[in-house]
């Protein structure tokens, strides 16, 4: 897509480290969708350093598909930065993060951008809610281990928002530079300060309720991740202080 071309009304960013398995199925539903929807749009890969031939995948799906493209990291610096450096790089009036294993099918976008019409400057997919389907649920460690998460990241920084990990999110093109400029977090924990900012820049966040299906092949360890993630969250905490409100 050229610089100069008309911004597209949607951009999905996609953070990538070691999916050759599962990028070819994922690009392929999500190209399926966009090109249905008679809209612009634009779909970022971000290769976050992988090992195993994902930019390869990536490279012959761009190789037909023009509103297809990839950012390459030149070593893994975690899923918060690749996201951050997808989300800065889009040019979409809306902007869409989207794990790479289409936990919440792409289909969900239409729920969250319905949210962004009534007024909000982010929507976040949440399996907490009420009218929530979950189809395939996760192991029970690690169910556990991301309700004790977001329990704690109400009570210490994100009062009312139950769900903050779901790896599918809508921002406005002005909520991005907020949000993902300062960013800090570059793992797991990202989500928490992407939020706060939100919420500290007086920015409406609302969760809205999705179908989610749990996927085989993880990138998430229930004891090393979610220690760091902790961590993470104490060190936000310090650093910005808790958030006023619930948006």
């Amino acid at each position: 897509m050229s610089v100069n071309a008309p911004a597209p009304g949607l951009s999905v960013v996609i953070p990538a480290y070691n999916e050759r398995a599962r990028l070819p199925a994922t690009l392929e539903r999500i190209r399926g969708y966009l090109d249905a929807a008679d809209e612009a749009y634009e779909c970022i890969v971000v290769d976050d350093g992988s090992e195993d031939g994902t930019g390869t995948v990536v490279a012959e799906a761009t190789a037909g598909w023009p509103q297809l493209r990839t950012i390459r990291l030149a070593r893994n610096e975690g899923k918060g930065r690749a996201v951050q450096a997808g989300m800065l790089a889009a040019r979409g009036g809306l902007r869409l993060f989207s794990d790479a294993d289409l936990s919440t099918p792409i289909e969900e976008v239409a729920r969250l951008r319905d949210a962004l019409g009534a007024g909000a400057d982010v929507a976040i997919a949440s399996r907490a809610l009420k009218g929530s389907r979950i189809a395939v649920r996760q192991s029970l460690a690690r169910e556990t281990m991301g309700k004790t998460y977001n329990r704690i990241l109400q009570l210490l920084v994100l009062p009312g928002l139950h769900d903050t990990q779901c790896g599918f999110k809508l921002y406005s093109a002005q909520a991005v530079p907020v949000c993902f400029g300062p960013l800090s977090t570059f793992r797991f924990g990202f989500d928490a300060e992407v939020l706060l900012r939100a919420r500290q820049a007086g920015l409406r966040v609302v969760e809205v309720p999705v179908h989610w299906e749990n996927q085989v092949g993880t990138r998430v360890s229930s004891i090393r991740d979610s220690s760091q993630m902790l961590v993470d969250l104490l060190r936000l905490r310090r650093r910005l202080g808790r958030a006023r409100g619930t948006g």
